[in-house]
């Protein structure tokens, strides 16, 4: 195993700044997840990591060692890309023992990592075939083999499961954490998969335009966004986000308005405190879905709840939960309820917030209060 160090990290392509001044801690053994939107560089990090990107400036540190000069097949890590670059004319057992043929591995060396590492993955049956006759998830775990034959010190992933369809990529998430659990080993995981990153990581680096935003637990994330980048795109449904105005003695509600009427959420002592000196000044407010359910949903007291009425634009019925659409501040906004509320679009419904949950963001730079 080995740690993983990032300092000032830069990389530019041509005048195009990608990656602006990354610094990352990875500890033995964690599973780092980077996720963000299309372009925002994580893929681009990832690549430097493993060798296949040259830095502009900085330092990348793979345990004791300064690599960035040191060519992809000696830093000791091993790859699994999207797009499995299985060798087609070759069996199952060729592919993942290729690498270790062109290392000279003695042939029992080999022959003892690969009974190891099917059997690890449930592929003992496979090995036979050639990669055509595979299912993709039987394809990902080839690819998965591969690198594990390696022993490499840090496993590095690129999106290796976005190719595969919902129920697969489940199944496979699962695997990819059993696997996790079963080496211990450093794995640095890139994904645009919100849910994915949440269930996966250890920590989450979330990145935008070449930066990390924030770097933590998913709890930490998820429950303590740091700016509204982060909170809106976190979570699935994401956050909902109105902006509000600073009411009330001292500050004590954010009054939302639109078309609909105004709602006054109340703040708790601690919330209004923090907005005491905003009196009249505009504020986003952020609710999870979950923030905002049907009445009695939180069985908090009832200084930490709030009820109000809105009509229902859309119902969403997902099996375990009901998500209601309804308009918000003038933003479309997201409840998560019971089934068991039979509600009908056009609808009015009594939604209860736990504000106990609620965040404040300013409305000037967007970061978390």
């Amino acid at each position: 195993m080995a740690r993983v160090e990032l300092r000032n990290v830069w990389k530019k392509f041509g005048s195009v700044e990608v990656i602006k001044g990354v610094d990352l801690d990875i500890e033995d053994g964690e599973f780092i997840v980077l996720v963000g939107p299309s372009g925002c560089g994580k893929s681009t990090l990832l690549n430097l990591v493993a060798g296949l990107e040259t830095l502009t400036s900085g330092d990348i540190r793979i345990g004791e060692d300064v690599v960035n000069d040191v060519p992809p097949k000696d830093r000791n890590i091993a790859m699994v890309f999207q797009s499995y670059a299985l060798y087609p004319t070759k069996s199952v057992q060729e592919n993942i023992t290729f690498g270790m043929q062109t290392r000279r591995i003695a042939h029992d060396l080999q022959e003892r990592a690969l009974a190891d590492v099917s059997q690890l993955l449930h592929i003992d049956q496979l090995l036979d075939r050639k990669p055509g006759q595979l299912s993709g998830g039987q394809r990902q775990r080839v690819a998965m083999g591969r690198a594990l034959v390696r022993n490499p010190d840090v496993f590095l992933f690129d999106e290796p499961l976005s190719n595969l369809d919902a129920k697969l990529r489940i199944e496979m998430r699962t695997e990819v954490k059993k696997l996790h659990l079963r080496l211990g080993k450093t794995i640095i995981y890139v994904t645009h998969d919100q849910i994915e990153a949440m269930t996966l990581a250890s920590r989450i680096a979330v990145m935008d335009n070449g930066h990390i935003r924030q770097f933590g637990t998913p709890e930490e994330i998820y429950e303590n966004p740091i700016d509204l980048f982060v909170a809106g795109f976190m979570g699935s449904p994401s956050m909902n986000i109105v902006r509000g105005r600073v009411a009330g003695n001292g500050g004590t509600v954010i009054e939302v308005s639109d078309e609909e009427g105004t709602v006054q959420f109340p703040l708790s002592p601690k919330q209004a405190e923090k907005v005491a000196d905003r009196l009249g000044s505009d504020i986003y407010l952020g609710m999870r879905p979950e923030t905002i359910a049907h009445r009695g949903a939180h069985g908090a007291d009832g200084g930490e709840t709030f009820v109000f009425e809105r009509k229902v634009d859309v119902v969403e019925p997902t099996g375990p939960d009901t998500m209601l659409v309804f308009t918000l501040g003038g933003t479309e906004a997201i409840a998560r309820v019971r089934p068991e509320e039979k509600v009908k679009p056009g609808e009015f419904f009594s939604f209860e917030v736990n504000m106990a949950k609620a965040k404040l963001f300013d409305a000037e730079n967007g970061n978390r209060l």
